[in-house]
């Protein structure tokens, strides 16, 4: 194998700059940075690494505050680039055991609550499906913890997990 050391390589006018032929791999090492100053190709915006956490636990608070489920459903990921952007999603069931009053669900990167959502018991004690995601834009090359923080409206128990649900948290890393 030889080595070739430019500082550019130009096609042609008029054509395109291909580098391998079909069926060739390209490898771009550990460390090394590649820039895209241009119009972004086809490889920008896909997923980069995948981090999953699931709990089948009931979990309960009678807190008003925000409180974690005891370290349940929470995922730590490390994006590669402070540019890139991680897409969160939770899955679970939750609600209320008091007519009339109100559960809440938030997404927290870390310290900060990034996205929230209430479930409003109305007329009877209500378990809903939640579903709660955000694409955030943490701008770091740090590990970041998300996690599914929830709390009642000041009376009452809220709940998740309910029902041997089994929740799930999972963090994407997208390329910008």
């Amino acid at each position: 194998m030889a080595t070739l050391f430019v500082d550019k390589i130009d096609p042609q006018s008029g054509t395109a700059l291909e580098i391998g032929t079909s069926g060739d791999t390209v490898t771009v090492p550990a460390g090394a940075t590649f820039n895209v100053a241009g119009t972004a190709g086809t490889n920008i915006g896909k997923v980069l690494q995948v981090v999953t956490a699931t709990d089948s636990t009931l979990r309960t608070t009678t807190s008003s505050s925000f409180v974690t489920g005891s370290n349940t459903l929470s995922v730590s990921i490390t994006p590669s680039s402070a540019s890139n952007k991680i897409f969160v999603i939770v899955t679970t069931s939750g609600g209320q055991d008091t007519t009339g009053r109100s559960a809440k669900f938030s997404i927290y990167r870390d310290a900060t609550s990034i996205n929230y959502f209430q479930c409003n018991d109305t007329g009877s004690v209500l378990y809903y499906p939640i579903c709660i995601s955000n694409l955030d834009s943490p701008s770091t090359t740090s590990a970041i913890t998300y996690q599914l923080y929830f709390c009642t409206d000041g009376s009452g128990t809220t709940r998740i997990n309910n029902g041997a649900t089994k929740g799930s948290i999972t963090a994407f890393e997208i390329g910008a």
